[in-house]
């Protein structure tokens, strides 16, 4: 997390909302040597304290996790470059604006059993957001194939046992500053969701 508290005020509830709505992230584990990452979907609950999550049988870290190891899963927003001639100040440098959620604690390796569940509860988050389609369930699949399907992943939970979150928006800049360079990310920015971090950096308080 970014070292500057200016970027770090967002409550607990705030960041757990984000990554609840993402539902997207990296999860990121201790292997030995080195890091093992996996980008993964996931559920987590509304009390913010256990996350859903499966993983190819194969996977370094589902190979790894035969009981509870500790990790972390970040959880990205929208990014962008921001150009110091887009504040109207003199002396300013370049910098990337972002939302960044980590959510820290164990993963848990689950029972076979747990996993039809799982896939059931992770698909209807997201289909139930596409409406007015009809969801899609796993009832409609063929007989047998998706028990075949998930013999190639394994179900995990994730204890969420820390949240913190940096939502850096220029809050250190002044608000004029701040609106102007909102204003360039929304129509010249780099990076992804740049309308939505613009909307963001519009949103939020900071130094006059």
């Amino acid at each position: 997390m970014h070292p500057n508290q200016a970027f770090r005020q967002a409550k607990t509830a705030q960041n757990q909302d984000f990554a609840r709505e993402r539902g997207f992230g990296t999860l990121a584990v201790c292997g030995g040597t080195v890091p093992l990452l996996a980008h993964i979907p996931f559920l987590l609950n509304q009390t913010g304290t256990m996350a859903e999550l499966h993983l190819v049988r194969s996977n370094p870290i589902a190979q790894l996790a035969t009981g509870p190891i500790p990790g972390v899963i970040h959880v990205a927003g929208p990014d962008s470059y921001v150009s110091p001639d887009w504040y109207d100040l003199a002396d300013q440098v370049p910098t990337w604006n972002y939302v960044s959620v980590h959510l820290r604690g164990v993963l848990n390796p689950l029972p076979p059993d747990a996993l039809r569940p799982m896939l059931d509860r992770l698909s209807a988050h997201f289909e139930t957001r596409l409406l007015p389609k009809d969801p899609w369930v796993s009832a409609k699949m063929s007989a047998g194939v998706m028990d075949r399907m998930m013999r190639a992943i394994l179900p995990f939970s994730f204890t969420v046992e820390e949240t913190d979150g940096t939502w850096k928006l220029n809050q250190n800049k002044p608000q004029q500053a701040r609106s102007a360079a909102a204003n360039h990310v929304g129509t010249s920015g780099i990076g992804s969701e740049v309308a939505l971090l613009s909307a963001l950096m519009h949103g939020v308080g900071g130094e006059s």
